[in-house]
């Protein structure tokens, strides 16, 4: 299916976007087939851009993150620079902003300013605490909402938490945005209606706190810390096998406990022993539990401990690196990468998780700064003299 078939084509998005979490959004926006226009600071752009330089010289999170964008730059604060904005978004489907806490109501693009200017618009706000409440005005990044939000708290070793090792704040709320702008999309479609959305990395968060924060209400304890084994389900997590590699295997049921002791610990009768007779029990008598699977993988190399515990239909992995990742069959065998350009040089890049019947998400190339300003322009009306005077003015 070619990219003006796909599901998003004719929608238009602006964002004024920076770091993680809305071009997280608005890229996702742009594999359905959303035309989207990422606004820039003149010079150095987003400073994401800047991160690091290990993608051919370039940022690791800003290739991942802006695929197939027009990249355009402005000084939302001249004058020019405003006007080319609101031409912009008066042929905008959807605006996107994750700027400094007030920074878009005091440039007048708070999304009820946005509504009188523009009725059909959808406006995407993405906050640290929420547009309003006590903490409006506070600045958050990813790990200072893990923290508030007790992520830390239970991710990692009894003895030391750790945050976890990817940006889950910024992505759950880039999924929120993502979900939330869609929603708005369908409505606005069915009703007329432009609904304004927002979402908080806060927020974002909580959501997906619920399994340790109704744990702790109703249990009056919080889930403890246990590395990379389950807090509440026992065995579930990591063993070393004999050869030096680390297999993780997870029981759900009494069923799957039975099979386990049956064909994996070779021992039918444990699975009946009241001190492991129940999810519970194994939970309260961990160390004992785990002294009898830990020998048993002491006998087993990491291949005959996996070949067991799926005789067993025991579910399991390996404890992989990231390389291994990379490497992965799964991702090789389902044909999950494609080539994508970028300024300096093709990567390769996943294709996105949610599969459409007969579409192929569009992934085109990662823009360099600016790379799409004086094209955008042209499309808007500006002649080749109003151009050179915003970029002699600073605005561009």
């Amino acid at each position: 299916m070619s990219a003006a078939s796909l599901p998003l084509e004719g929608v238009t998005v602006v964002s004024l976007e920076q770091a993680v979490a809305a071009p997280f959004a608005t890229r996702q926006l742009a594999d359905l087939g959303a035309r989207v226009i990422k606004v820039e600071r003149p010079g150095d752009g987003d400073f994401a851009r800047r991160y690091d330089e290990t993608v051919h010289g370039q940022s690791s999170h800003f290739v991942w993150l802006n695929r197939s964008k027009d990249s355009v730059t402005l000084d939302v604060k001249t004058p020019g620079g405003r006007e080319v904005l609101e031409r912009l978004l008066s042929g905008a489907d959807v605006f996107v902003q994750n700027l400094a806490p007030g920074a878009a109501a005091r440039l007048g693009l708070s999304a009820e300013e946005l509504n009188e200017r523009h009725p059909s618009l959808i406006v995407c706000d993405i906050s640290g605490y929420g547009a309003d409440g006590p903490w409006a005005g506070r600045k958050a990044y990813d790990l200072l909402v893990q923290c508030e939000t007790g992520v830390v708290s239970v991710t990692g070793t009894p003895e030391q938490p750790a945050k976890v090792g990817i940006a889950i704040a910024d992505i759950a709320a880039g999924m929120y945005a993502y979900s939330g702008i869609l929603t708005a999309l369908y409505e606005r479609r069915a009703t007329g209606v432009a609904r304004a959305v927002s979402v908080s990395l806060f927020e974002a968060l909580a959501e997906w706190m619920g399994y340790p924060a109704y744990y702790t209400a109703h249990s009056g304890t919080q889930p403890r810390r246990v590395g990379a084994a389950h807090a509440t389900i026992a065995p579930y997590g990591p063993y070393d096998a004999t050869d030096g590699r680390t297999v993780l295997l997870a029981i759900q049921n009494e069923r799957e406990w039975a099979s386990f002791c049956a064909e994996f610990l070779d021992d039918p009768a444990l699975a009946a022993d009241p001190r492991f007779h129940r999810n519970s029990s194994r939970v309260a008598r961990r160390a004992e539990l785990d002294a009898v699977v830990t020998a048993r993988f002491a006998e087993l190399t990491a291949a005959e401990a996996t070949a067991l515990l799926d005789r067993a239909k025991v579910a399991n992995a390996r404890l992989n690196t990231v390389a291994d990742f990379l490497d992965h069959p799964v991702l090789s065998g389902r044909d999950r990468w494609r080539d994508v350009p970028t300024p300096a040089g093709p990567i390769r890049a996943l294709v996105p998780p949610a599969s459409l019947s007969g579409v192929e998400p569009r992934m085109e190339a990662v823009p360099d700064v600016g790379e799409h300003t004086e094209a955008v322009l042209k499309e808007l009306g500006y002649e080749a003299s109003a151009i050179e005077a915003l970029r002699e003015e600073g605005a561009l």
